[in-house]
This record gives structure tokens, sequence and C-alpha cells, in this order.
């Protein structure tokens, strides 16, 4: 799993309400921001937001004319803002530091209060859809948050309160024990973001024994992750089931709010991607394992490109954020004043440390019109790719914070990964700031890796469409729908002699799978997305830039295909979409020897 796509859980990514006006070319913020350490966000209750709540349907029930009505709305998307807020910080807290017994309880406090909130909120939306007025509100806020919210009402009751608590209750516990894990390595004792650096050291034995090591623990821990994986899968479906719905895909698409396209779409797709994207990569494993110098590529080699290993940046956490202050500077576009703002405020936690949770993220505080950048830098290029792909999130959530509404703070899943992973290639420039003479190398395993990533992406969500569509296998047939998808999207991977993997048991370090289910495919329609402004750059980087820029503006006001279309950029549904820009991807490596 590349490390570069950000870890979203539940508990991580909430969409907020909007903030006040845009900065310099951004313009300036409407409120001021404090440093992240002095931040505060009161806790609310259930009965003070349910009393806040009636008053707010009591102001839209007897408003005389629209200007009333609008007024209760957006009093309504500023209760949510707060409560976003608090929500944000209490789930930053805990990834930040999951041993601090506080954190965790206040982490309970949210999960088991959330679905009561929730179901407020839809009762809410359910008066606005069903609303005699609903003409007169889609022309003042757009048809995509009603959309958003018939999704929303759809996928949430109260008879599925108890199934919501207790699935929040065994993510947490999934991302406890992953914290927790400890490695005594090379005289090191390291946490398993601390890991990564050998699993990719440039000699291959290191590889091999770290990788040893870190299954090692996957395969003693089986048997819980195991039980826990198959507790979320059957109250999954249980609440899918009481909502009327056939199996937990049906309502894994309402709550991704998948509102312009199907599970054919998403079938269609995957076929392209067996048929012209899996050839491809096989042929760069084998080119790989040409370059490397060994007769096949084993696993603890994958994400190894060259002899030298992989390029790595030249300095530590303070040196990378010194660079990157210049080269956003050099970006214009309002990124560098953004950049600042981000480092002026503490905005960002990119060291890993013991009782950190591992993965990156984007998270957003909407009191204070400002996003927050977490990760885990462990000295590889993945620190780089992870950095810009979460400032990518962040410049984002910070561009359309002016949005008129709290749904479209943040776009739908895959839309926002466009941003994110596009990001990673429009720096491509500034790497030389970073790499110093390895920059073209980092550019070449960047790319490589990114198409490298598509068959995996794709075989993580066909392998949850197989698990939700057979809830009742046992822990042992989902082990083996995993070979089943390594076999069709990954038929190069190799495990060796390493435990846990060989029996099938990848897809238990993925967080995305037990925390977030559903949210994988949109990293590859984001992907294609990204390679086609990989193309554009190369040909005119600034009508490019431009259009980038106005994405990220628009946030989430329209469905995937819109916002696609808006930017400039063919929807990877389109039939040759895919064809094109790996066409154009294996020209461009081919053209580099």
């Amino acid at each position: 799993m590349p490390s570069r796509i950000c870890n979203t859980a539940g508990n991580v990514r909430w969409r907020h309400a909007r903030y006040g006006v845009m900065f310099g070319s951004l313009q300036e913020p409407a409120v001021s921001v404090p440093r992240y350490i002095e931040m505060q966000a009161a806790r609310p209750t259930l009965d003070v937001v349910k009393a806040e709540m009636a008053a707010i349907e009591t102001a839209f029930d007897s408003a005389r004319d629209a200007a009333a009505r609008l007024d209760a709305i957006r009093r309504w998307d500023a209760l949510r803002g707060r409560i976003g807020t608090w929500a944000s910080l209490v789930g930053l807290r805990f990834n930040q530091d999951t041993r601090n017994e506080q954190y965790r309880k206040d982490r309970d406090y949210r999960d088991e209060l959330t679905p009561r909130l929730t179901n407020l909120h839809n009762a809410f939306k359910r008066k606005l859809l069903a609303s005699p007025h609903r003409a007169e509100l889609e022309a003042a806020f757009g048809r995509q948050a009603f959309a958003l919210w018939d999704q929303d009402a759809r996928s949430h009751a109260p008879e599925i309160e108890r199934e919501t608590v207790e699935i929040s209750r065994l993510g947490a516990e999934y991302t406890e024990m992953l914290a927790a894990a400890k490695f005594e390595f090379r005289g090191e004792s390291l946490t398993m973001s601390g890991l990564g650096k050998y699993t990719s050291d440039p000699d291959r034995d290191t590889r091999h024994e770290a990788q040893r090591m870190k299954w090692q623990w996957f395969a003693d821990h089986r048997a819980r992750l195991d039980e826990i994986f198959d507790r979320l899968t059957r109250l999954r479906h249980d609440s899918a089931r009481k909502l009327g719905l056939k199996d937990f895909v049906e309502l894994g698409y309402l709550r991704m709010h998948r509102v312009d396209y199907t599970r054919a779409d998403v079938e269609n797709l995957r076929k392209q991607v067996r048929d012209e994207v899996v050839p491809l990569c096989a042929e760069l494993v084998k080119r790989q394992a040409k370059t490397l110098g060994i007769p096949k590529v084993m696993f603890w080699d994958d994400g190894i490109h060259e002899r030298e290993g992989n390029p790595r940046p030249r300095g530590d956490h303070d040196w990378m954020v010194a660079r990157a202050t210049e080269m956003f500077d050099d970006m214009g576009h309002g990124l560098g004043e953004f950049f600042r703002l981000m480092t002026d405020r503490g905005l960002m936690d990119l060291k890993s440390r013991e009782g950190k949770a591992g993965g990156g993220f984007c998270t957003s505080f909407p009191d204070w019109g400002v996003p927050f950048i977490f990760a885990n830098f462990n000295g590889t290029k993945g620190d780089v790719e992870v950095f810009t792909h979460e400032m990518g999130h962040a410049f984002q959530s910070y561009s359309s914070r002016r949005q008129p509404l709290h749904d479209y703070h943040w776009p739908t899943h895959e839309s926002a990964e466009i941003h994110s992973m596009s990001l990673e290639f429009f720096t491509w420039p500034w790497m030389d700031r970073f790499f110093n003479e390895d920059a073209q190398r980092f550019r070449r395993v960047h790319l490589t890796g990114s198409l490298l990533f598509i068959p995996y992406g794709t075989a993580v969500d066909h392998f949850q469409h197989l698990v939700y569509e057979t809830p009742d296998a046992t822990p042992a047939q989902r082990h083996e729908m995993w070979r089943q998808m390594e076999r069709t999207y990954l038929p190069w991977r190799d495990y060796g002699d390493l435990p846990h993997v060989t029996q099938g048991g990848f897809w238990q370090q993925q967080r995305h799978i037990y925390l977030s289910p559903f949210y994988y495919i949109d990293y590859v329609l984001a992907q294609v997305c990204a390679l086609q402004f990989w193309v554009r750059s190369d040909q005119d980087r600034a009508s490019a830039m431009r259009d980038y820029v106005r994405l990220c503006g628009r946030g989430g006001e329209a469905p995937f295909g819109e916002l696609a279309r808006g930017a400039g950029l063919r929807s990877p549904f389109e039939q040759g979409c895919l064809s094109a820009v790996v066409a154009k991807a294996r020209d461009w490596l081919a053209g580099q020897g």
C-alpha cells in the first residue's frame, strides 16, 4: 500500500460548514486563527443540540418568506460547523496519541453521540427534501445538496444506532492495535510507520527481514483482526437490512454519496483495468526485475525500482518544511500564503512517534476555517508523496470554505482525491529541492507507482464487493477472496516465505477496509484524473493550474462527473479515457530508458 494514500477513517475527515471570505489571492480569513495547541471547542450534549434543532425547525416552519427560510437553514449549517469542529479536534487528538486515556474517553463519547446527532440532522434534511419550497431552496443552494441529503436520509435511522456505535468502537480498537505495534529491529524500537524505512531499504536482505517482522505481527494478531472484521461485516449487513436494503453494498454506495455513477459503472471500469492496466503493470514489473538485476520481483522488492534504492529526501522534517515553503511560494495561486498560515498556526503533525496512529489524513476546523495535516514521516520518498497529497486536500478545503453549505466544503471522496493526487504531479518541477540530482529518478518512480496503484486500488474495491455480497463468509473464505483478487489484479505478486500474506492476509493492513468501507475505488478514479492533469501540465502548465485552482474552489458543489468536466478532465468511466492516460504514461517511461 503506497504511503502517499491518505488514511481517511469515518472519525477523521468531517465535512464542515462554510467559513468567511477568502484571502489574498485567497483573501483574509474572517476570523482570527489561533494556534492549534490553543484550539478548544465546547462539547455538545444531546439535549442542547435537540433544543437548538427544535428552534431551527420552528423558525423554518413559521417562516413567512424565502429570506427567513434561508436564514433558518444557515443557522442549522452553523450548528453543524460547531459540532464538526469539536468532532475533528476529538478525532485528531486521539490519533495523535492513542494511549491518552482522556482522548480515548472523548472519542468514545463522540462515537456514542454521533449517530444520535446524525438522526436529528437527517430529520431536518427530510423536512427540506419534502418542503413545498424545495425549488426555491434548490435555487439558493443548488441541487447537489438535495441529492446528498436524500442519500443521507436513506442511509441512517434511529433503528441502527446500536450497530453504528459498535462499529465505531471496533474501528477504534483496530486503530489502537496498529498504533501500539512495536518492533525491535537492528537495535531500534520502531512503530509500524517507523519500520517502513526498512521495508524500502536499498539492501534486499534488510527489506526481507523487515517485512518478515511486520507480517509476523499480523500473523500473531490474526485471530483478533479476523474477529473484529467479522463483527464489522455482520453489523454493517444488519444495518443495511434494517434500512430495507438488500446488502451493505447498497448502503455503502449511499454513504459514499455516489450520486452520478453506479455499481455497473464501477464493474465496467474494473474490466478496463484488467484489460489495459494490468498487462502494462506486468511489463513494468518485468522491467523492474531487470533493472534490479534479480530473476523475479518478490513482494519485498515491490516498492524498489532501482538498484541504488528509491531516492530519499535530503533532509529532516524541519528541512523539508523549509523546502516546501520555498516550493509553494514559487507555485503561486495562493499556495505560498496558505502554507505559511499552516506552519505559523501549527496545523501540521508530520513526525512519527510511539502511540501515534499510522497513515496520513487531512481534517478541518470550521470554526476557524482551516485544515490540519496529519502524517508519519519516516525518511523515505513517501514523506514527500504523502505530504504533497495531504496538502492538496488541505488547499482544497481552504479554497472552498466560502461555499454556502457545510455539504460543499468537502466534495464526495472520489472528487476530493483529485486535488490531492494532482498536486503530487503539479509539484514535480520542484522535486529537485527535495531530492537534488535524484529528482528525475523520483519522478520516474512516482509515475511507476501511480500506475501500479491502479490495479491494487481496484482489487481493494472488488474485494469489498465480494465481502459484503457474502456477509456470512468465514474469515478463511475472506482471505481466499483476497487471494483471488491478487491473482486477478496483481498476478506478479510473490510473497515467498513471508508469514500471513501468503495465506491471503495482506488486506488486513489496509485501514480503509476496516474503517471506511467502499472508500477506495475513489483513489483509482482520482488517479486517472490526476494523470490527465499531469499530461496537461506538460503541455500548458498555466492553463492546467488555473483549472486545478478553480476545481479546488468549487469544493463539493457538484457531483464527480460534473466537477471533472468543469476542470477540463474526462470521466474515467468514459470509454477510452483510461487507455489515453495509460498510453501517455507508457510513452513517458519508455523515454526515460
